[in-house]
């Protein structure tokens, strides 16, 4: 199993697929590196390098106490690329991966990264502040943390099999083996690592962040996401980003990774090849 050991001592499991232009992706609250398997082995099949690595807490990485930041989430990240000696990288993140790659640009700069792309991701910021009014109230966060101490098995289910994939909608088709994916992939993940993460992708912001960008970055949002709404999330990053190309799936829900995974595998490619 290819894991490396961090500045302080957490262990992280990467996956290293194909060969090719290098291809990073980040992963989103509470899953690994395998929900991104749809758009690897696509890419990988194309003639790219992809790497997938487990967030600290997450999946196969180890649990730190500690740690849980996205600060920490960033720097780890660029200890994998230089571990990895990554040059004309690309770097896509969904949902909680997506600040990862903000500050990730924002803290070690695009000298190893030639595009970048957010997809259903958090930045600029979820949590509404008085200069944000858009964003969630800090009671939506709560409750989130209320319902993971109370029975975070329970709340990965609810969340699987409602507003995350869209099955909550009235003309929805559940996937039962999707809702048990997002659930087996969060619980997967240490108890406290998930805990503190809640604050980091709702709290963290990253407008000084994307400001930063000075690549080509596609941003992709579903105008249906019930968990990170696409006015406050993706259209205010795209207006952030200078020059980036934001692409609305109408319908779409958070998850598109897999419920749309051919469309957004084209645009993928597409914007590689752009």
């Amino acid at each position: 199993m290819s894991t490396f050991t961090t500045r302080d001592g957490t262990e992280i499991y990467y996956k290293d697929w194909g060969t090719g232009q290098p291809i990073v992706f980040s992963h989103g609250w509470p899953l690994n590196a395998d929900s991104w398997e749809s758009q690897m082995i696509f890419l990988a099949a194309k003639g790219y390098r992809v790497i997938a690595h487990d967030r600290r807490g997450h999946g196969r990485s180890s649990q730190p106490w500690t740690g849980n930041d996205m600060d920490t989430y960033a720097d780890d990240l660029a200890q994998l690329i230089e571990l990895l000696d990554l040059k004309d990288a690309v770097l896509f993140g969904f949902s909680t991966g997506g600040g990862e790659v903000a500050r990730y640009i924002g803290r070690h700069g695009t000298g190893r990264v030639a595009k970048a792309g957010l997809i259903s991701s958090v930045p600029p910021l979820m949590l509404k502040t008085e200069s944000n009014p858009g964003g969630l109230p800090i009671e939506v966060f709560d409750g989130i943390r209320q319902a993971s101490l109370a029975d975070r098995s329970q709340l990965y289910i609810d969340l699987a099999s409602g507003p995350f994939f869209g099955f909550n909608k009235p003309d929805a088709k559940p996937s039962q083996g999707m809702i048990d994916w997002f659930w087996m992939q969060g619980m997967m993940a240490g108890h406290k690592n998930a805990y503190d993460c809640i604050k980091a992708f709702s709290e963290t912001d990253f407008t000084e962040d994307l400001k930063k960008f000075d690549i080509p970055t596609l941003v992709v949002h579903g105008d249906a996401d019930q968990v990170v709404p696409i006015e406050a999330a993706g259209i205010a990053s795209a207006k952030l980003v200078k020059g980036s190309t934001l692409k609305i799936y109408p319908g779409a829900p958070h998850g598109l990774t897999d419920t749309h995974k051919d469309q957004l595998n084209a645009e993928l490619l597409a914007f590689l090849k752009g």
